[in-house]
């Protein structure tokens, strides 16, 4: 169901001025529902219709109707914390793994608990990374910090240098953070190449990887490096219901990690007091749900093969990717430029990344969002040329 309304603070400042000037003050409610009256069509959630948002790696095609149901008796008992349905959350992904629930930590989306571990480092060390990763819960765990990011140099190809990595790892880095598949280039490092780097590293400091995306690889046990905090390795893993589960509005994540690290680094959290009782049932709904899994996956895939074939088509190249969307080179194009263009034609994507100036993030969408981007890209590549 689709609720209509209108509640920002201009069109509230509005309503009471016509309500003051034309005598309505004493019925305010009228005076809103008849300003109001112009924007009524817009709805409360979501992208307004006939825009195109392919700019945060969201998957429409989300929440699963096995999640739906679950929210829809969830949220009856809303008025309570969220205590046993977290617990049963934490058993099902450890009992997928080998593990134990006392290896899993929950948080609000993988945001919370990402950002958690690097407040932890933060105290120790620095934060190790390619130059280009997906970096926002380093820079907000970091900030506050005598430490920071040390990024690599950059590579011609965008990949993670592993080797580089390897050897900047010194007693001054209290983390090696790796985004697998990477964020925003939707490379993907080699898994046997990743595991005999993370068995190294792992010797010297902390190695995180970030899996956000792993569900959306071609092959997703294999590029995973969750056997190895079962080996007992210095590794942590951070996963997410945001992307191919279709549950980013309901902020659902966590991270796998040898349970005294999942003790420290909750530390730095808020524990079940992040999560919400509609979010984790859904989460729990949707976990082992592998007919929309597929579903899921089969449309990314679709789509992001429908980009791929339109890049090409207009002259331009993107990274090969293993993720819910592209990083495309839009050769001497500045990125912003080609963002604002999209705007105009009711499409959002992402602009300049860093000093990337001239590399678009697109994400995979519903097939009429992909489409309408895909028919703007001439129009808006002749615009700025």
């Amino acid at each position: 169901m689709t609720i209509k309304t209108n509640l920002s603070r201009r069109t509230f400042l509005t309503a009471s001025t016509v309500a003051a000037g034309t005598g309505l003050a004493a019925f305010p409610s009228l005076a809103f529902a008849q300003s109001s009256a112009a924007n009524a069509n817009a709805p409360l959630y979501g992208p307004p219709p006939g825009v195109a948002k392919l700019n945060a790696n969201e998957n429409p095609y989300g929440p699963s109707p096995k999640a739906i149901a679950a929210m829809t008796e969830a949220i009856s008992q809303g008025a309570y914390y969220v205590s046993s349905t977290a617990e049963t959350l934490k058993a099902i992904i450890a009992e997928r793994h080998g593990l134990t629930k006392d290896h899993i930590i929950l948080s609000s989306g993988s945001s919370g608990v990402l950002t958690s571990l690097a407040m932890m480092a933060a105290q120790r060390g620095s934060i190790l990374g390619s130059d280009l990763f997906w970096d926002t819960t380093s820079r907000m765990g970091t900030r506050n910090s005598t430490h920071g990011i040390k990024r690599l140099p950059k590579t011609d190809d965008l990949s993670v240098d592993l080797d580089a990595m390897y050897f900047a790892v010194d007693g001054s880095i209290a983390l090696a953070q790796i985004c697998n598949p990477n964020n925003p280039t939707g490379s993907i490092v080699s898994p046997q190449k990743l595991k005999t780097f993370c068995d190294k590293v792992s010797q010297q400091t902390m190695v995180l990887v970030d899996e956000a995306y792993n569900e959306v690889t071609d092959d997703p046990e294999a590029n995973s490096m969750i056997p190895l905090i079962k080996a007992g390795k210095n590794v942590v893993v951070a996963r997410t219901f945001s992307k191919i589960y279709g549950l980013a509005g309901m902020r659902v994540g966590y991270m796998i990690a040898a349970p005294e690290t999942a003790e420290s680094i909750s530390a730095y959290g808020m524990g079940s007091y992040g999560l919400n009782q509609a979010g984790i049932a859904a989460a729990v709904a949707s976990y082992n749900d592998t007919t929309f899994l597929a579903y899921s996956k089969s449309k990314i895939v679709e789509a992001r093969e429908m980009i791929a074939e339109a890049v090409t088509a207009n002259g331009l190249s993107a990274l090969p990717s293993q993720t819910s969307f592209m990083f495309v080179n839009l050769g001497d194009i500045n990125a912003e430029d080609f963002r604002k263009g999209m705007a105009k034609e009711n499409v959002l994507i992402r602009g300049i990344y860093q000093d990337y100036l001239h590399w678009s993030r697109v994400s995979v969408g519903k097939i009429p969002d992909v489409e309408r981007y895909i028919a703007a890209i001439p129009r808006v590549l002749d615009s700025i040329s």
